[in-house]
């Protein structure tokens, strides 16, 4: 707490001097009864009782060297680096494990500190390699760093450096174990934020090593996150290593696209390609963690890459061919056809400039037939409401919840980071979490209603046990997956997780201010797609076969040949030759996400906005640009030329989409309740969700994760590891 010097009160006129006194003293009094007043160097600071020497330190900008200390994990205490001086206390105290007392005196820079420091460097370094020159950690490394700062420039070690095995923990991390210095972080992370046990040590003393004991893969789709955490060389990437240093690298900020949750990352690139992807700190989405297909897929940018337009021939086969004449087949081609046979799918790495650019084309041409390949029940509210389709919680409101019932979803590979914030509010907050659906490991332990739907039925009615701990919850939340949403019993699903949402609403006595319905998705586009007024699901598709039918980045499968006419023209637009690309008869060739600026909602409503990091190979451009250039060709001119222009398009249709950063409360929750039970909804179908997810459910769900080397090895790795100990093959 910051206070006034008692000089500066002679500043103060003298009659506000007095009334402001009487505040100040009330807070100062209030401050005393619940603070603690200790010094750091001297200067005063007001502190919360339980507050450790470091945290203290840090208040007043005075930093404390640490190896083994880390903001989210568990204290140990081991590496004994942030040793201080207490004044008047005999030896030198660990500051990340010792709680201040009133009236301490913490001496940061004095002659005994700098000896303690230098004694436990001179100890760390005893049988550290002299491997700087080759390590990858060089340039980024926290033992360097304080080597350099704290530590001697001598050593009074003469006996050998002792040598460690490296360990084979799976394709991503690389494993130089003679630097380990044995701060156990990689091994809290495991188990405390992965909820995984592979990582542990063995031995005692000198023979102390970290490892899995028996060698097996590191089995978690959180694991490249102790890359991040490691303060020295032992925990590196396998695919970054040896290719670029930390200070040759462009860093660019930017956000995930591979799943729904929006993960904030940074894009570093060399000489035009993506070198690594690594998190970016954003406390409401991802804190500082990023999934395994976040940080490794990047090597699929630059595979299987639409570089050029194509045409099909009359032999059958894709030829190249020039901008100018693919644009002008496109817009002859849309001319050719009345609106009504023209329809589009989008898939789900499409960007919310794309979609209301290929909106407007296609309203100028008189068609209403815009598709997503993902579908969502229309039935009561549908996609009406916005309410009904958001995770209205929020990705760290869940941490409030006192309790979560998951409904057909397995949150730990669909959405890693919010998996990892249940497990975090379970940890800590005693988060009671029931699921209904197919029994998953989530790291974390729940109750098991059943894998029927008539489950949520019976909820629903109030007859099952689950609905008295739901009644008496204070904060509950209800997940839905968009998976079971999928299905033809979607509406049913949905309509009895409304009433379950809405009761327990009411019964919290939270109406108002706490939303408990809440919807989990799988594609980067979907939301903003809704927002726009696209379609959820093909089936109007399929009913009703479209003669040109256009794909923007659809490579999920939803649509084949065999569901169209036999002279039908698919055009296709993407940047990987994909599922999509083979079945069209013309191509244009597209950007990814770290190749233009666009704009992302994530699950939970948030707007967010992705930067140019490389430019896009070949002649591909991004795809607003290429719809824009069509319109004009096709006679419908797009109102808009400039990226800007773009955006206050998005802002007349859903001014949500430009607010970025920001969560708009979307509160409909009663009227989409109620729409959903006056509609006619069709009956629940046997289980709630398809066979367990496969390790390619997580690993390759798009066209750039299904392009990644990196990403085949896992899969590789993962299904020997599982068929070796007899086990399904999940991630």
């Amino acid at each position: 707490m910051f206070r006034l010097p008692a000089a500066s009160w002679s500043l103060f006129p003298a009659v506000t001097r007095g009334a402001t006194a009487n505040y100040a003293a009330a807070a100062a009094a209030a401050a005393a009864a619940t603070h603690l007043e200790v010094f750091v160097d001297g200067k005063p600071v007001m502190v919360e009782p339980g507050t450790t020497v470091l945290q203290a330190c840090e208040q007043v900008g005075v930093q404390i060297p640490r190896f083994c200390y880390h903001e989210r994990l568990s204290v140990a205490g081991n590496c004994r680096m942030c040793l201080v001086e207490i004044e008047k206390v005999p030896k030198p105290v660990a500051a990340c494990a010792m709680p201040v007392m009133k009236g301490w005196n913490i001496l940061t820079n004095s002659d005994k500190t700098r000896k303690a420091r230098e004694g436990v460097m001179e100890f760390l370094l005893a049988n550290h390699p002299l491997d700087c020159p080759i390590c990858d950690q060089g340039g980024e490394c926290d033992l360097q760093d304080q080597s350099m700062q704290f530590g001697s420039d001598r050593s009074r070690f003469m006996e050998g450096k002792r040598a460690v095995e490296d360990k084979n923990i799976g394709p991503l991390i690389k494993t130089i174990m003679t630097r380990c210095i044995q701060c156990t972080r990689c091994v809290r992370f495991a188990s405390e934020v992965a909820g995984v046990e592979d990582l542990g040590t063995t031995g005692r003393g000198n023979d102390l090593q970290i490892g899995t004991y028996v060698e097996k893969m590191f089995m978690s789709e959180l694991s490249g996150n102790v890359i991040d955490i490691c303060p020295v060389g032992a925990l590196t990437s396998k695919p970054y290593a040896f290719t670029a240093r930390p200070w040759e690298t462009r860093k660019t900020e930017s956000i995930d696209v591979l799943d729904a949750v929006g993960s904030n990352i940074v894009v570093s690139t060399r000489g035009g390609e993506v070198m690594r992807i690594l998190p970016r700190l954003n406390e409401e989405i991802n804190e500082e963690w990023i999934s395994d297909k976040t940080r490794f897929a990047y090597d699929g940018l630059k595979r299987q890459r639409l570089t050029q337009p194509m045409v099909k021939n009359d032999s059958g086969q894709l030829v190249p061919t020039t901008w100018e004449d693919v644009l002008t087949r496109v817009a002859g081609a849309l001319q050719g056809v009345d609106g009504k046979q023209i329809a589009a799918v989008v898939g789900g790495l499409v960007d919310a400039e794309a979609l209301v650019a290929l909106k407007d084309l296609l309203n100028r041409l008189d068609s209403e037939n815009l598709c997503t390949e993902e579908a969502f029940p229309m039935a009561g509210a549908g996609s009406d409401l916005r309410s009904n389709y958001l995770l209205n919680t929020g990705i760290a409101g869940i941490e409030e919840a006192d309790l979560l019932l998951l409904v057909g979803t397995n949150p730990r590979y669909e959405a890693p980071l919010f998996n990892a914030r249940i497990r975090k509010s379970w940890l800590h907050n005693e988060l009671h979490v029931a699921l209904v659906g197919q029994e998953v490991d989530l790291s974390y332990t729940y109750d098991h209603l059943g894998e029927s739907a008539e489950v949520l039925k019976e909820i629903a009615a109030g007859t099952h046990l689950f609905s008295q701990a739901l009644s008496k919850a204070k904060h509950p939340v209800v997940v839905v997956g968009s998976s079971c949403l999928q299905r033809g019993d979607g509406a049913a699903i949905m309509a009895a997780v409304s009433t379950i949402a809405q009761s327990a609403r009411v019964s919290s006595g939270v109406e108002g201010t706490w939303k408990v319905l809440n919807v989990l998705h799988r594609v980067a586009s979907q939301v903003a797609a809704l927002d726009l007024g696209y379609k959820p699901g093909v089936d109007a598709i399929r009913k009703n076969p479209p003669k040109l039918l256009f794909l923007l980045g659809a490579d999920s499968g939803c649509i084949t040949r065999q569901d169209l006419p036999k002279d039908s023209l698919i055009i296709y637009q993407g940047h990987h030759g994909d599922v999509g690309a083979p079945m069209a008869d013309i191509i244009l060739p597209g950007a990814a996400y770290t190749e233009k600026c666009g704009t992302y909602v994530n699950t939970e409503g948030r707007a967010q906005q992705t930067r140019v990091a490389v430019t896009a190979p070949g002649v591909a451009r991004e795809d607003w640009r290429i719809i824009r250039a069509i319109s004009e060709l096709a006679g419908v001119t797009l109102p808009y030329d400039s990226l800007d222009e773009v955006r206050d398009r998005l802002a007349e249709v859903s001014p949500n989409l430009v607010r970025y950063d920001e969560l708009e409360d979307a509160n409909y929750f009663k009227q989409a309740n109620e729409l959903s039970e006056a509609g006619d909804s069709a009956a629940f179908t046997g289980l709630l969700v398809p066979p367990q997810l496969t390790v390619k459910d997580f690993y390759m769900t798009d066209p750039i994760s299904r392009a990644s080397q990196t990403m085949a090895k896992c899969v590789k790795a993962v299904t020997e590891g599982a068929q070796a100990v007899d086990e399904p093959a999940i991630c």
